[in-house]
């Protein structure tokens, strides 16, 4: 379809006195990997749960696929697939017959065996559920959230538990789906996960968008000072510092000098800082061992919009979707 696929605006929910989604926008567009980033209990799970038609809004409109999914969610339920945080199987189900039943729900689902082959689970699909491994778990459940051929899927945390091979191999899968022509609107906590996998991403804290654009715009984007790191071999550690000391005196783009360990010494300033650096230790002779950037994330976007570090497990839950008079 010609324009955004999902549209989300100023979107609010709230529990009681508890605003867990405050104003939120944002579009999604054909074929992205849209992420929606942030702390756990930050809103995220709620959002989605949402868009999807399976919360009721108190505010704001959603609209999937240009269906207004608070009037009318049936309108985008075979052409949305969904896969849930916690979501179950029951214990005795093989893969096979969990993808084939859910299936039959759907006036048009993609090929069982097809979809196996995709996600890697054809040797698995006699395995019972208790029997699998949380990978392939997970990938079982991106397997249901397809098997309807949607034009759009939600994948919400669907990395969380996992060993960092697995999760690296469901990274892998998530590229294969989007290769599909899935759009993709992908929940997660992981800041490695979002710069790793999103073509665009809102950065979510205490129900609120504090950030929004591609992950490298964001992180390009950041004022903050760069950071150089020059190991140096022993007994020329602190001849280089002497040097490097005072470039922070006499050029504009070295803001600091700090030893570290390992005869290493970070030097902090503008992001030419490395070209401040450079000539001065050529100059004065001194060969570096080592010499390296320190690699900005969106951690350190989560940083400067918000002025407090980024926690990935946070206390606080959000609502399950199980409450009472929730559902639409």
């Amino acid at each position: 379809m010609d324009g955004p696929v999902v549209e989300v605006s100023h979107l609010r929910k709230t529990y009681g006195d508890k605003v867990a989604v405050d104003d939120v926008s944002f579009s999604v567009r054909p074929g992205e990997i849209f992420g929606i980033l942030g702390p756990n209990g930050a809103g995220k799970t709620t959002a989605v749960e949402t868009i999807a038609g399976m919360r009721r809004a108190d505010g704001g409109t959603t609209r999937v696929l240009g269906h207004d999914t608070q009037r009318d969610p049936g309108a985008v339920r075979d052409r949305l697939g969904i896969q849930l945080q916690e979501a179950t199987l029951h214990d005795r189900i093989t893969v096979g017959e969990a993808v084939r039943l859910f299936a039959a729900f759907y006036p048009r689902p993609a090929d069982p065996d097809d979809l196996l082959a995709l996600l890697d689970l054809t040797e698995h699909a006699d395995k019972q559920f208790r029997n699998l491994s949380g990978g392939q778990k997970q990938r079982l459940s991106i397997a249901l959230a397809l098997v309807g051929n949607p034009e759009v899927a939600i994948l919400d945390e669907l990395t969380t538990g996992l060993d960092p091979q697995a999760r690296r191999s469901t990274w892998d899968l998530v590229d294969r789906v989007r290769a599909t022509g899935v759009t993709i609107l992908l929940v997660t906590h992981f800041m490695d996960e979002a710069e790793r996998l999103c073509d665009r991403l809102v950065v979510i804290d205490a129900g609120r968008v504090v950030a929004e654009g591609t992950p490298r715009g964001l992180i390009d984007g950041l004022q903050a000072d760069r950071t150089v790191v020059v190991r140096f071999a022993e007994g020329t550690a602190a001849p280089a510092r002497a040097v490097l000391d005072r470039l922070t005196e006499t050029h504009p783009d070295v803001h600091g000098v700090a030893p570290g360990s390992d005869g290493e010494v970070a030097v902090t300033g503008s992001r030419r800082v490395l070209f401040a650096v450079m000539p001065a230790l050529a100059e004065a002779d001194l060969v570096p061992d080592d010499i390296r950037t320190v690699t900005r994330t969106l951690e350190d976007v989560f940083l400067a919009v918000t002025g407090r570090t980024y926690a990935e497990q946070d206390d606080e839950d959000e609502p399950a979707l199980a409450t009472e008079g929730d559902r639409s």
